[in-house]
């Protein structure tokens, strides 16, 4: 069984490093930063489980990184670690989507059992829906809860939007999806612009999907788009 993966920040090095190895112990892979920008370059390249974030970090603070994260990850579990307890630190945690707030000092302990708590909830949740979450598509694999786009050895991750259009497009498989009803669901409106932005979508997962010749999405004109060859 694959280790679950913690995106873990922290800037103070001391603490930093004592959480890190505490969390390996506990049977976690961890990817530990030391500022919000390697937070975002972390994530950019990998798929997490959970992510632990100091609110106050250099260069990006925990807010501000959580809310790039949420920009492509709308799910991925967030604890924030914070010397603040002001109330207001923790509406501002909570509006960007935070599943859990602590205070420091804490222990380390009590850390492991708000984690665990979080992913019994969400890795039951994702159990619950793996058995329609994951698309053959030709010799590709598609694993809509995690956005990966799986090749052979080679796999891409995908963008939240570029993986709910793949989503639309394998649910309809072999069937034309509307443009209005894509733009609609996807992008929450249908007009030009949103229009234009899908076509773009649309070029983005046509050459991820090029390795295999048999798998093409087609246009259908003035009407929407076919995933077919599968």
């Amino acid at each position: 069984m694959d280790k679950i993966k913690i995106l873990f920040a922290e800037d103070d090095p001391n603490l930093g490093s004592i959480l890190n190895d505490f969390l390996e112990v506990k049977g976690y892979e961890v990817t530990y930063c030391k500022d919000g920008d390697e937070v975002l370059s972390a994530f950019s390249k990998d798929t997490y489980d959970l992510c632990v974030l100091d609110v106050m970090m250099p260069k990006l603070d925990g807010f501000t990184a959580a809310r790039e994260l949420r920009k492509t990850d709308q799910n991925v579990p967030i604890i924030f670690l914070t010397a603040k307890s002001l109330q207001a630190d923790k509406l501002e945690g909570l509006k960007i989507g935070a599943d859990d707030y602590i205070t420091k000092p804490f222990n380390s302990e009590e850390l492991f059992l708000r984690i665990q708590n979080i992913l019994k909830r969400t890795q039951g949740q994702i159990r619950r829906e793996e058995s329609r979450s994951i698309y053959s598509i030709g010799g590709y694999q598609f694993d809509f809860n995690r956005r990966l786009l799986t090749f052979k050895a080679k796999t891409q991750k995908l963008t939240s939007r570029e993986a709910s259009l793949l989503k639309l497009l394998c649910d309809n498989k072999n069937e034309i999806l509307s443009r209005s009803k894509a733009l609609k669901e996807i992008w929450k409106d249908d007009n030009y612009f949103t229009s234009r932005s899908m076509d773009v979508f649309i070029t983005k997962l046509r050459s991820y999907l090029r390795e295999d010749p048999r798998v093409e999405i087609v246009n259908i004109h003035g009407t929407g788009f076919k995933l077919t060859g599968y």
